[in-house]
């Protein structure tokens, strides 16, 4: 094994993050080059001056790379840069410009790979906002209502898990598995583990890093953001068949009960007990953290959590349907598994 085995290559892919990518690059750097041995920006044609903040960072410090990711997918970008990334340094940390990390970050990881003896770890997250919006899209984001008490965003006990988010693994797990498929807009990561984990691998979440995430600012954006989720979680379940669990049919059943019970209800005024049994759910949910966090702004939590569902749900449906529709096959019937605690990133099911 070579010496630098524990040493990692950080990968951070970017398009338009200049308001982000200088203080995190200081932020890395800060650690010494047996642990970060390089850091690799894979992006994805930024106009903003994200580009020349890299170059600048490059001739100050030779350990800082610019990729060009033509793809302008984050899969596609952290692929390219590993081909790009050092062979002799046998970690791969995967970076997101639009989050904070705590002092020492790299080599946290780097440990507990090494401690745990796991292919790969994933770690806490936890989101903040700071406008009264903002506030309340990370709220519903750190909810049980909210993204389905991933372990991610609700766990505190460290151990193996079937997913989450990721922070790093060892080059070979990698290389083994193929890394990430290009051509996944959303829930790269989730399909991934799912091929590390059928290779014999094991994923080690360490609730003791816990990073913070910074969410969309409008509901726009979290819908945009959201419906990506939604498809990605579909193509995965399409390409493996893994059994979905309970928690992520609930997005789609709740926009289909939803608009059924709209579209029903001038028939039938019973069909509105759909809608409003959902949107009492979540205003209960909205008002309770309400008077948990002594905040007004937490009542926005009602047309987060709506967006973040529908999209999800939409997301879901949409990529089903254009898949079904092409391929001509409606004989697919969904597994649907119900394993205790969700294990899985961003999604909201």
């Amino acid at each position: 094994m070579s010496s630098n085995s524990h040493t990692a290559s950080v990968i951070i892919p970017t398009l338009d993050e200049t308001g982000h990518i200088g203080p995190l690059l200081d932020h890395l750097l800060a650690e010494p080059a047996d642990i970060v041995g390089e850091v690799l920006v894979a992006d994805g044609g930024s106009t903003d001056g994200t580009r020349a903040i890299v170059s600048a960072a490059a001739r100050s410090d030779p350990r800082v790379q610019l990729i060009d990711n033509p793809d302008r997918i984050q899969a596609a970008g952290i692929n390219r840069a590993v081909a790009r990334a050092n062979p002799r340094f046998g970690v791969i940390v995967r970076v997101d410009a639009h989050a904070g990390y705590p002092k020492g970050y790299v080599g946290l990881v780097a440990r507990a790979l090494t401690i745990t003896g796991a292919d790969s770890v994933v770690v806490r997250m936890e989101t903040s906002g700071d406008s009264c919006l903002h506030r309340a899209i990370a709220l519903a984001s750190n909810s049980r209502i909210g993204t389905g008490g991933s372990a991610h965003r609700m766990g505190h006990i460290s151990g193996f898990i079937d997913h989450g988010h990721h922070a790093g693994m060892t080059r070979a797990i990698f290389e083994r598995t193929g890394g990430y498929d290009p051509t996944f807009e959303a829930n790269e990561d989730a399909e991934l583990d799912y091929r590390i984990r059928r290779g014999g691998g094991r994923i080690w979440f360490a609730a003791n890093i816990c990073i913070r995430y910074t969410p969309r600012r409008t509901l726009k954006g979290l819908a945009r953001q959201y419906f990506r989720y939604g498809s990605g979680r579909a193509r995965t379940f399409l390409k493996h068949g893994e059994p979905l669990r309970i928690r992520q049919m609930l997005p789609p059943i709740a926009l289909i009960g939803v608009l059924g019970g709209m579209l029903l209800a001038p028939l039938n005024a019973a069909s509105l007990i759909l809608p409003i049994g959902y949107g009492t759910v979540i205003s209960i949910a909205a008002a309770a953290m309400a008077m948990r966090t002594r905040s007004a702004c937490a009542l926005l939590m009602i047309p987060a959590l709506a967006t973040m569902h529908f999209a999800w749900g939409a997301g879901f449906l949409q990529r089903l349907c254009v898949h079904f529709t092409r391929s001509g096959d409606h004989k697919v019937g969904l597994k649907i598994e119900d394993r205790g605690m969700p294990t899985h990133s961003e999604d909201p099911a």
